[in-house]
């Protein structure tokens, strides 16, 4: 896997995919970005809530269950130094359906969460400590 940043202006980066796809990145007026994109460190946490939310989509959609709409809530807290590394995260996912087995949506993130999802794995084995739960929605 491969990918690009490239200096844009300020502390504005924008960053390029192997595949093709373009983001970009900015920093907190603080240290003097703009604010106008998220930061890096944002976007590790989005990466975290789509790897998760992947993973769990596709586990109930194999279990045939009929999903509506999955949302997942993310909360992380970093410690008080440099680097400003996260210490806790924590996804709450929001799962609406029609008639929706709770064994599965909780073996869905059961499953993302010690299996699956590479970003979060990642982030737990250099000591973040993630935490799961979830809501079942029906429709």
């Amino acid at each position: 896997m491969k990918a690009q940043v490239k200096w844009v202006d300020g502390m504005r980066f924008a960053g390029r995919s192997a595949s093709g796809h373009s983001i970009m990145m900015d920093t907190t007026a603080k240290i003097g970005g703009t604010e106008s994109a998220p930061s890096p460190m944002e976007m590790i946490l989005l990466a975290v809530g789509g790897c998760s939310s992947v993973d769990v989509i596709s586990i109930l959609k194999k279990a045939r269950q009929d999903v509506i709409d999955c949302v997942v809530d993310l909360e992380a807290e970093r410690v008080d130094a440099v680097p400003a590394v996260f210490s806790k995260i924590h996804l709450h996912f929001v799962v609406t359906g029609r008639d929706l087995k709770e064994t599965h949506v909780k073996r869905a993130v059961e499953m993302s969460a010690d299996k699956y999802c590479s970003a979060s794995i990642m982030l737990g084995k250099a000591g973040v400590e993630i935490t799961h739960d979830y809501e079942i929605r029906e429709v």
